[in-house]
Protein backbone atom coordinates (compact mmCIF):
# COMPACT_ATOMS: atom_id res chain seq x y z
CA UNK A 1 0.00 0.00 0.00
CA UNK A 2 1.13 3.41 -1.23
CA UNK A 3 0.30 6.47 -1.63
CA UNK A 4 1.31 8.98 -4.81
CA UNK A 5 1.78 12.41 -4.11
CA UNK A 6 -0.07 14.93 -6.34
CA UNK A 7 1.56 18.35 -4.44
CA UNK A 8 -0.55 20.68 -2.23
CA UNK A 9 -1.14 17.99 0.27
CA UNK A 10 -3.22 16.03 -2.36
CA UNK A 11 -2.71 12.21 -3.25
CA UNK A 12 -4.00 8.89 -4.46
CA UNK A 13 -4.00 5.80 -2.16
CA UNK A 14 -2.81 2.94 -4.67
CA UNK A 15 -1.58 -0.84 -4.07
CA UNK A 16 0.81 -2.13 -6.95
CA UNK A 17 1.95 -5.63 -7.00
CA UNK A 18 4.55 -5.93 -10.16
CA UNK A 19 3.32 -8.76 -12.41
CA UNK A 20 5.83 -11.71 -13.13
CA UNK A 21 6.84 -13.49 -16.14
CA UNK A 22 6.32 -10.75 -18.63
CA UNK A 23 2.57 -11.22 -17.78
CA UNK A 24 0.25 -8.36 -17.78
CA UNK A 25 -0.61 -5.62 -15.55
CA UNK A 26 -4.33 -5.13 -14.48
CA UNK A 27 -5.58 -2.20 -13.17
CA UNK A 28 -8.57 -1.28 -11.56
CA UNK A 29 -10.66 1.85 -11.92
CA UNK A 30 -13.04 2.69 -9.81
CA UNK A 31 -16.99 3.71 -10.01
CA UNK A 32 -17.72 6.83 -8.29
CA UNK A 33 -18.20 5.17 -5.02
CA UNK A 34 -15.88 2.46 -4.99
CA UNK A 35 -12.57 1.22 -3.20
CA UNK A 36 -9.51 -0.50 -3.60
CA UNK A 37 -11.35 -3.05 -1.07
CA UNK A 38 -13.42 -4.18 -4.04
CA UNK A 39 -10.39 -5.59 -5.83
CA UNK A 40 -8.08 -6.58 -3.46
CA UNK A 41 -9.45 -10.13 -2.40
CA UNK A 42 -10.61 -12.93 -4.33
CA UNK A 43 -9.83 -11.26 -7.70
CA UNK A 44 -6.48 -9.51 -7.02
CA UNK A 45 -5.38 -12.72 -5.15
CA UNK A 46 -6.28 -14.90 -7.83
CA UNK A 47 -4.89 -12.48 -10.58
CA UNK A 48 -1.70 -12.90 -8.47
CA UNK A 49 -1.05 -16.45 -7.98
CA UNK A 50 -1.31 -16.59 -12.04
CA UNK A 51 1.34 -14.09 -12.41
CA UNK A 52 -0.87 -10.84 -12.90
CA UNK A 53 0.16 -7.45 -11.88
CA UNK A 54 -1.85 -5.47 -9.98
CA UNK A 55 -2.81 -1.90 -9.68
CA UNK A 56 -5.88 -0.46 -7.59
CA UNK A 57 -6.19 2.66 -6.51
CA UNK A 58 -8.77 5.45 -4.86
CA UNK A 59 -9.61 8.57 -6.20
CA UNK A 60 -8.95 11.69 -4.66
CA UNK A 61 -11.90 11.91 -2.62
CA UNK A 62 -12.13 8.30 -2.12
CA UNK A 63 -10.83 6.20 1.02
CA UNK A 64 -7.34 7.21 2.05
CA UNK A 65 -6.44 9.69 -0.98
CA UNK A 66 -6.34 13.02 -0.15
CA UNK A 67 -7.61 16.52 -1.38
CA UNK A 68 -8.57 20.02 -0.70
CA UNK A 69 -11.99 21.11 0.49
CA UNK A 70 -11.48 24.15 -2.31
CA UNK A 71 -10.54 21.02 -5.29
CA UNK A 72 -13.77 20.39 -7.53
CA UNK A 73 -13.37 16.78 -8.79
CA UNK A 74 -14.18 16.85 -11.60
CA UNK A 75 -14.04 14.09 -14.59
CA UNK A 76 -11.23 15.34 -16.14
CA UNK A 77 -9.51 15.45 -13.28
CA UNK A 78 -10.12 12.02 -12.15
CA UNK A 79 -8.54 11.09 -15.65
CA UNK A 80 -5.63 13.45 -14.95
CA UNK A 81 -4.91 11.83 -11.92
CA UNK A 82 -5.20 8.48 -13.95
CA UNK A 83 -2.77 9.73 -16.25
CA UNK A 84 0.33 10.74 -13.24
CA UNK A 85 -0.36 7.71 -11.50
CA UNK A 86 0.37 5.64 -14.69
CA UNK A 87 3.08 7.73 -15.76
CA UNK A 88 4.20 7.36 -12.06
CA UNK A 89 4.06 3.07 -11.74
CA UNK A 90 4.80 2.29 -14.95
CA UNK A 91 2.67 -0.99 -15.21
CA UNK A 92 3.94 -3.26 -17.08
CA UNK A 93 1.77 -3.98 -19.76
CA UNK A 94 -1.18 -2.45 -18.54
CA UNK A 95 -4.80 -3.38 -19.29
CA UNK A 96 -7.39 -0.95 -17.91
CA UNK A 97 -10.69 -2.55 -16.27
CA UNK A 98 -13.29 -0.19 -15.07
CA UNK A 99 -16.59 -0.11 -13.40
CA UNK A 100 -19.58 1.81 -14.34
CA UNK A 101 -18.17 5.30 -14.69
CA UNK A 102 -14.91 3.79 -13.81
CA UNK A 103 -14.59 2.28 -17.55
CA UNK A 104 -15.27 6.00 -19.25
CA UNK A 105 -12.50 7.34 -17.07
CA UNK A 106 -10.10 4.66 -18.40
CA UNK A 107 -11.03 4.71 -22.27
CA UNK A 108 -10.77 8.46 -21.67
CA UNK A 109 -6.79 8.15 -20.18
CA UNK A 110 -6.67 5.42 -23.55
CA UNK A 111 -7.39 8.68 -25.55
CA UNK A 112 -5.23 10.55 -23.58
CA UNK A 113 -1.86 8.47 -24.64
CA UNK A 114 -2.11 5.27 -22.06
CA UNK A 115 -0.47 2.53 -24.06
CA UNK A 116 -3.12 -0.21 -22.70
CA UNK A 117 -2.84 -3.37 -24.59
CA UNK A 118 -6.63 -4.14 -23.54
CA UNK A 119 -10.14 -2.66 -21.89
CA UNK A 120 -12.11 -4.06 -19.74
CA UNK A 121 -15.77 -1.93 -19.53
CA UNK A 122 -17.79 -3.58 -16.57
CA UNK A 123 -21.40 -1.81 -17.33
CA UNK A 124 -20.23 1.32 -18.55
CA UNK A 125 -21.90 1.69 -21.96
CA UNK A 126 -24.59 3.64 -22.37
CA UNK A 127 -25.44 6.86 -23.93
CA UNK A 128 -26.45 10.31 -22.81
CA UNK A 129 -29.45 11.99 -22.26
CA UNK A 130 -32.53 12.91 -20.43
CA UNK A 131 -32.94 9.90 -19.08
CA UNK A 132 -29.19 9.30 -17.85
CA UNK A 133 -28.56 13.22 -16.89
CA UNK A 134 -32.10 12.52 -14.79
CA UNK A 135 -30.13 9.16 -13.16
CA UNK A 136 -27.23 11.04 -12.32
CA UNK A 137 -28.96 14.37 -10.73
CA UNK A 138 -30.90 12.19 -8.49
CA UNK A 139 -28.52 10.29 -7.66
CA UNK A 140 -26.55 13.16 -5.93
CA UNK A 141 -29.05 14.82 -4.49
CA UNK A 142 -29.89 11.25 -2.54
CA UNK A 143 -26.60 11.60 -1.71
CA UNK A 144 -26.57 14.71 -0.16
CA UNK A 145 -29.67 13.87 1.76
CA UNK A 146 -28.89 10.57 3.14
CA UNK A 147 -25.03 9.79 2.01
CA UNK A 148 -24.46 6.43 0.99
CA UNK A 149 -26.74 4.41 2.61
CA UNK A 150 -29.90 6.24 1.85
CA UNK A 151 -28.74 5.88 -1.99
CA UNK A 152 -28.14 1.83 -1.56
CA UNK A 153 -31.67 1.63 0.01
CA UNK A 154 -33.10 3.25 -3.05
CA UNK A 155 -31.22 2.11 -5.77
CA UNK A 156 -29.73 -1.92 -4.89
CA UNK A 157 -33.42 -3.42 -5.75
CA UNK A 158 -32.64 -1.83 -9.02
CA UNK A 159 -28.96 -2.46 -9.49
CA UNK A 160 -27.82 -6.23 -7.19
CA UNK A 161 -28.89 -9.53 -8.66
CA UNK A 162 -31.62 -10.79 -6.22
CA UNK A 163 -30.00 -13.84 -4.44
CA UNK A 164 -26.75 -10.64 -3.06
CA UNK A 165 -29.42 -8.53 -2.21
CA UNK A 166 -31.21 -11.32 0.01
CA UNK A 167 -27.46 -10.94 1.87
CA UNK A 168 -27.91 -7.37 1.95
CA UNK A 169 -31.24 -6.96 3.35
CA UNK A 170 -30.19 -7.34 7.27
CA UNK A 171 -27.95 -4.19 7.05
CA UNK A 172 -30.48 -2.19 4.84
CA UNK A 173 -33.48 0.28 5.15
CA UNK A 174 -32.47 0.68 9.01
CA UNK A 175 -33.96 3.64 11.53
CA UNK A 176 -31.92 6.80 11.93
CA UNK A 177 -29.37 5.24 8.95
CA UNK A 178 -29.39 8.16 7.16
CA UNK A 179 -27.62 11.68 7.36
CA UNK A 180 -26.64 14.89 5.41
CA UNK A 181 -23.73 14.70 3.33
CA UNK A 182 -21.77 17.77 3.90
CA UNK A 183 -20.58 19.46 0.62
CA UNK A 184 -16.78 18.59 1.93
CA UNK A 185 -17.29 15.16 1.61
CA UNK A 186 -15.26 13.23 -0.89
CA UNK A 187 -18.03 10.96 -2.58
CA UNK A 188 -20.44 14.25 -2.20
CA UNK A 189 -18.22 15.98 -4.46
CA UNK A 190 -17.17 13.01 -7.16
CA UNK A 191 -21.05 13.07 -7.22
CA UNK A 192 -21.85 15.93 -7.72
CA UNK A 193 -18.82 16.77 -10.43
CA UNK A 194 -19.78 13.36 -12.04
CA UNK A 195 -23.17 15.12 -13.89
CA UNK A 196 -20.50 16.96 -16.28
CA UNK A 197 -19.34 13.72 -17.40
CA UNK A 198 -18.76 13.38 -21.36
CA UNK A 199 -20.51 9.99 -22.33
CA UNK A 200 -20.42 11.12 -25.83
CA UNK A 201 -17.28 8.86 -25.96
CA UNK A 202 -15.91 7.91 -29.54
CA UNK A 203 -16.11 3.92 -28.76
CA UNK A 204 -15.00 3.39 -32.94
CA UNK A 205 -11.51 5.00 -31.81
CA UNK A 206 -10.65 2.13 -29.73
CA UNK A 207 -8.18 -0.14 -31.32
CA UNK A 208 -6.93 -2.51 -29.11
CA UNK A 209 -9.33 -5.80 -27.80
CA UNK A 210 -12.16 -4.63 -25.59
CA UNK A 211 -14.04 -6.76 -23.34
CA UNK A 212 -17.69 -5.66 -22.29
CA UNK A 213 -18.89 -7.53 -19.14
CA UNK A 214 -22.79 -6.62 -19.18
CA UNK A 215 -24.63 -7.67 -15.78
CA UNK A 216 -28.39 -8.06 -16.75
CA UNK A 217 -30.16 -7.51 -13.27
CA UNK A 218 -28.92 -3.93 -13.35
CA UNK A 219 -32.61 -2.24 -14.13
CA UNK A 220 -31.09 1.27 -13.54
CA UNK A 221 -28.09 1.93 -16.23
CA UNK A 222 -28.53 -0.77 -18.62
CA UNK A 223 -30.47 -0.58 -22.17
CA UNK A 224 -29.77 -3.57 -23.80
CA UNK A 225 -30.06 -1.93 -26.95
CA UNK A 226 -27.36 0.90 -26.47
CA UNK A 227 -25.08 -1.60 -25.53
CA UNK A 228 -25.38 -3.89 -28.53
CA UNK A 229 -25.16 -0.59 -30.56
CA UNK A 230 -22.36 0.84 -29.08
CA UNK A 231 -20.22 -2.00 -28.76
CA UNK A 232 -20.22 -3.14 -32.73
CA UNK A 233 -18.91 0.71 -32.68
CA UNK A 234 -15.46 -1.12 -31.39
CA UNK A 235 -13.56 -2.52 -33.85
CA UNK A 236 -12.45 -5.27 -31.54
CA UNK A 237 -14.98 -6.10 -28.70
CA UNK A 238 -15.99 -9.16 -27.45
CA UNK A 239 -19.24 -8.98 -24.93
CA UNK A 240 -19.89 -11.14 -21.57
CA UNK A 241 -23.51 -11.29 -20.50
CA UNK A 242 -23.84 -12.44 -16.72
CA UNK A 243 -27.21 -13.39 -16.09
CA UNK A 244 -26.60 -13.45 -12.30
CA UNK A 245 -25.39 -10.57 -11.76
CA UNK A 246 -26.24 -6.77 -12.22
CA UNK A 247 -24.25 -3.44 -11.68
CA UNK A 248 -21.43 -4.41 -9.36
CA UNK A 249 -20.43 -7.10 -11.18
CA UNK A 250 -16.96 -7.62 -9.03
CA UNK A 251 -18.63 -7.78 -5.96
CA UNK A 252 -21.42 -9.94 -6.88
CA UNK A 253 -19.87 -12.56 -8.94
CA UNK A 254 -16.38 -12.54 -8.07
CA UNK A 255 -15.60 -16.09 -8.66
CA UNK A 256 -17.32 -15.89 -12.32
CA UNK A 257 -15.97 -12.47 -12.82
CA UNK A 258 -12.10 -12.94 -12.41
CA UNK A 259 -12.18 -16.29 -14.58
CA UNK A 260 -13.84 -13.78 -17.60
CA UNK A 261 -10.86 -11.57 -17.17
CA UNK A 262 -8.32 -14.39 -16.92
CA UNK A 263 -9.59 -16.06 -20.05
CA UNK A 264 -9.60 -12.36 -22.06
CA UNK A 265 -5.97 -11.91 -20.67
CA UNK A 266 -5.02 -14.78 -22.38
CA UNK A 267 -5.94 -14.08 -25.30
CA UNK A 268 -2.72 -11.56 -25.37
CA UNK A 269 0.54 -12.63 -26.70
CA UNK A 270 3.43 -12.73 -23.86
Amino acid sequence: MSSFDLGNNQSLFYVYTPSTNRKPTVVFVNALVGSTEMWEGFIGETLRKEGFGTLSYNFRGQADSKFNLTTELTPKLIVDDLLKLLDFVKPHRPVLVGLSIGGLFAAQAIEHGVLSEGLVLINTLRKPGQRLDWINESSSRAFALGGRQLLLDLMAPMLINPATLLEMRAAALLDDDYTVTAEQDGHMNLMRNAVSADWNFPWQNLKIPVLVMTGEHDRVFLVKEDVLELSKRIPNAGMVNFTDAGHMIPMERPEKFTNELMSFLGTFQE
